[in-house]
């Protein structure tokens, strides 16, 4: 006997219709607000000079982290800017930041939600799996379909699948609180969110930075793959390398997101160590 084909797809098909005819001003909103806020980002960026950001950038990493990363960062910048991939990487930036500042507003509420009470973790983790573990094209899909094509359905692709690190080590973090302290908060008659905002969260910062490291990384690695539909930025070059079989330009696109992938993380696990001695 042959069991009849589950209608998943056509399902989901129905599903993406009603959301686009019920949901269309809340899609047009989102777009936007993502669009202009990319757009700021890349103008804010534009307007200085290279070397002018460069200096930056370094001064940055010397605060941060030691004289070698100072180094690393001012040389792997200067490569950048040799290689003439400067106005894309920091395009490639606009993108990673606003898709990471979007994750962590919401994924820290939510973390926090997950923390405070159990049924809502319970709720939230099997979601988290599924948008860890689906392939990263399959969100193109969606943006697409809701946002068109361009740079607002990559990075809503982007935060899609680089939301859960900040969610889960917030969650994590904010459930390693020693149980003493929160029962020495409780009996000195501290409210929850003076016990949230004085103590849980002081002490569960380095694992919500760790996770904002991972998001970070994962915007980027999901920004270049969101090229495919549209998006700017270096990734754009990479897509079209591989396209044209050109092994050359792909090799200098991709030391452009290696250096800017780098410095990002180093600088990011630099804060989490000062907010650890913190």
């Amino acid at each position: 006997m042959n069991i009849p084909k589950i209608p998943l797809a056509d399902w989901i098909g129905a599903l993406e219709t009603w959301l686009e005819t019920h949901l269309g001003p809340l899609f047009k909103l989102i777009k936007v607000v993502v669009g202009e806020t990319v757009g700021g980002l890349n103008v804010a960026l534009d307007f200085f000079p290279p070397l002018v950001l460069i200096i930056l950038f370094t001064a940055a990493a010397w605060f941060l982290g030691k004289w070698r990363m100072a180094l690393f960062t001012f040389v792997g910048l200067l490569i950048i800017d040799n290689l003439g991939y400067w106005s894309q990487t920091m395009q490639t930036l606009s993108l990673v930041l606003t898709s990471a500042l979007i994750s962590v507003v919401v994924g820290v509420p939510v973390g926090i939600l997950c923390a405070r009470k159990n049924s809502i973790q319970n709720i939230v983790t099997p979601i988290l799996d599924f948008m860890q573990t689906m392939p990263a094209f399959v969100y193109l899909l969606p943006a697409v379909s809701f946002f068109s094509l361009g740079v607002v359905p990559g990075v809503i692709a982007s935060i899609i699948f680089a939301i859960p690190p900040t969610i889960r080590m917030t969650n994590l973090g904010i459930r390693q609180v020693p149980e003493e302290l929160t029962e020495a908060a409780d009996a000195f008659g501290s409210t929850p969110s003076q016990k949230l905002i004085k103590l849980q969260l002081p002490i569960a910062l380095p694992s919500i930075m760790a996770g904002i490291n991972q998001t970070i990384m994962l915007s980027l690695s999901m920004v270049v793959i969101a090229s495919m539909i549209g998006a700017q930025g270096v990734g754009s070059y990479v897509y079209r390398a591989v396209t044209q079989g050109n092994t050359g330009v792909g090799f200098e696109a991709g030391i452009a997101i290696v250096i800017l992938a780098i410095i990002l993380d180093r600088l990011t696990q630099n804060a989490i160590r000062r907010t650890k001695k913190a």
